[in-house]
């Protein structure tokens, strides 16, 4: 079943059109952590009228809109010092099961925000010191003209299917017996239904046809969109690659193995899949 667009409850804004209030959201991020309250075993993210009153030093502050009627922030602080107990600093990725879903996309687009702001406040061309442009998320070297936006590096995700069983695979980074499908970063001159074929081939060494858009979904890990597939088995035997792929097969039960998180579009392809194919 796909997923309610963000817009529903989001209004991206660039610019500030309404006053704070005491539940206007805070997107703090200290590298790659999150600040979130804990209260009662739920993780929520820090509200108030302002960033001064959450007593968190920092570096920069960037408006992204309206959230529930409520203005939300994404902010940047080098300090891990806090004085109420109930927050802490938790990696972004370790908190997509416990996160409600906008809630989590919104801090994914707060964290490439952030990251962008960081690494382009100097020119990639010239070296020059970058202007912020308004109205947009923008730098502009006043020397050279050049403007930068924040990168966003589309990668394709794939179920391949074959007589009914769904190919998973085993990646060298994932935890424990985790399997998912086949992913990878899209490359100059491709189309996504060539990356599609190309991952695929490389990874575990067949082909495939028929390949249809699924949806997509931004994954800020480190900048990408998520671009989902579905396609059909056409030739060849699964020969792992060994690098990225240490194992993959052919399954219908998926009860033995562990499957990537809910809140992930590879879950949501694979239960499309299970949906599809194993409830008849």
């Amino acid at each position: 079943m796909k997923r309610e667009s963000i817009y529903k409850r989001y209004v991206p804004k660039y610019e500030q059109v309404r006053e704070n209030d005491d539940n206007t959201y805070w997107f703090i991020f200290n590298s790659d952590k999150l600040l979130v309250k804990i209260i009662d075993n739920q993780v929520i993210i820090p509200t108030a009228i302002s960033i001064e009153e959450l007593n968190v030093p920092f570096k920069s502050v960037h408006y992204m809109g309206i959230l529930n009627e409520h203005n939300c922030y994404a902010v940047n602080t080098s300090s891990i010092e806090l004085q109420d107990n109930s927050m802490n600093f938790k990696p972004l990725r370790s908190l997509y099961d416990y996160l409600d879903e906008d809630i989590f996309l919104l801090s994914g687009k707060a964290l490439q925000i952030i990251k962008w702001d960081e690494t382009h406040k100097y020119c990639g061309r010239c070296g020059s010191l970058t202007d912020t442009i308004e109205g947009e998320y923008g730098k502009i070297c006043p020397k050279c003209g050049f403007i930068s936006y924040p990168r966003i590096s589309p990668a394709v995700i794939t179920a391949v299917i074959k007589d009914g069983q769904i190919l998973m695979a085993h990646n060298k980074s994932f935890p424990g017996n985790r399997h998912s499908i086949i992913a990878g970063f899209v490359e100059p001159g491709e189309t996504l239904e060539e990356c599609v074929r190309r991952e695929i081939s490389e990874e575990v060494g067949i082909k495939v046809k028929n390949i249809k858009y699924f949806s997509s979904q931004p994954w800020p890990f480190p900048n990408s969109l998520m671009i989902g597939f579905v396609a059909e088995y056409e030739s060849g035997e699964i020969c792992v690659d060994g690098e990225e792929i240490t194992k993959a097969d052919w399954f219908k039960e998926l009860d033995t193995i562990e499957l990537p998180s809910k809140m992930s579009i590879a879950r949501e392809i694979i239960d499309w899949y299970r949906e599809k194919y194993c409830s008849k």
